[in-house]
Parts: C-alpha cells; structure tokens; sequence
C-alpha cells in the first residue's frame, strides 16, 4: 500500500499531478484546488490512496490526513467511486462535508457530478457518527470585480465555484494588470493555469 509520496513536482495540470520519488514518477489524481497550489521543482508530501483495479492501478492524493480519511469514508459508501469522491472533496472540504452530514444536508451532496439524489442520501446515512465538525465552512476567497465574469464563465464551463474563484484569485494576483485587461484576456490565462481541453467530469470527478 502506498499511503504517501514525498519528492518533486514534475507537472501539475488540472486535477493531475506527477511526483518524482527517488527517479520515479508517480501519476496522482488530486483536486484541481491542491493542482494549483504545486508548481513543478516544488517538493511535496502528499497523502495517497492507492485503488486496485482488475485492469488498473489509480493513486488519489491530498494535502492532509484527514482529506484522506473523508476520502476512503466516502469510497466506502454504495454507489461512490474513487473519482466521485474525489469530486465531492473538490467542492467541499472535510469541515463542511462533516457539518452537511451532522445537518442531514445530502443537498450539499447532490450538488457534485456523479451524485444523484438516492447516493447523497446514502452519503449523509453512511457518514453519520464518523466524522467531527471542528471548524467552520471557510469563507468564500474574494475576487476583485474585473475576475467575478470569469468566475462565472469558468462554472458555465463545468467548473465547480470554489476551484473558479481559486484560479481567479491566483491568476490576478500573479498578473497585477490583469484587473484592467478585457474579460477574455483574463479567461485565457484561467483556463491556462486550470489546463487544456478540461470540462465538468475531469474538473470535478465522475462516478
């Protein structure tokens, strides 16, 4: 079992990742938010989750421990697959995950791809009693006004919200005279950093 991989980023495009460990590089499936905070010569620990296939070998990562832990409870639920799991972390953090299923909330559920009504029921059933709410939902990153367009343009595209606003408040902050630059300008260097020929299944995870 690989449970974690320390080494250097060789690339980090959309929700892919690889990790160069003692001269071999792992491919791992992370959520486009983790994707965006590695830059290729960083060095890295994250936490995997290896999933055995008949006719594969799949590494899912996360910044922290108990990503990870959320990550296997969910796998563990009926009708949840790895990348659906990984699509329901995409969204929500492990705080607001445990504070929906302590609310009996599978609405916060429904909203990620690959979540139909029946399985976000069984998440909020399955999850119950295993998790602690320890901190509040975080507060929504602000996006100065010339990126809120973006926001939007990247979501009508598939992205979920929290990843949209992410890679808008990253793109501006790195690209200080983006602020007065022409909403296509912005979007183009979005859709750069987010990666090419991406869409709602790879931003988010299917089932």
């Amino acid at each position: 079992m690989i449970s974690s991989l320390r080494g250097t980023v060789l690339s980090a495009v959309g929700s892919s990742v690889i990790i160069d460990v003692g001269g071999i590089g792992y491919a791992v499936q992370v959520t486009p938010e983790h994707s965006l905070a590695l830059r290729a010569g960083d060095q890295a620990l994250i936490h995997t989750s290896l999933i055995v296939r008949e006719d594969s070998l799949s590494l899912f990562g996360f910044e922290t421990a108990e990503q990870l832990h959320v990550f296997e409870l969910l796998t563990g639920v009926t009708g949840v697959g790895p990348k659906s799991a990984l699509g329901v972390l995409s969204a929500l953090g492990p705080g607001q995950i445990a504070a929906a299923v302590a609310a009996e909330d599978d609405a916060a559920f429904r909203k990620v791809s690959g979540i139909g009504p029946k399985t976000a029921k069984l998440i909020v059933l399955s999850l119950a009693g295993k998790l602690i709410v320890t901190t509040p939902p975080a507060a929504p990153m602000a996006v100065p006004a010339a990126g809120d367009s973006v926001v939007v343009a990247l979501v009508g595209l598939g992205w979920n919200e929290k990843t949209a606003v992410q890679v808008v408040a990253d793109v501006l902050a790195r690209n200080p005279d983006a602020e007065s630059a022409p909403v296509q300008t912005i979007l183009r260097l979005a859709l750069a950093q987010l990666g090419p020929a991406k869409h709602s299944a790879s931003a988010r995870g299917t089932a």
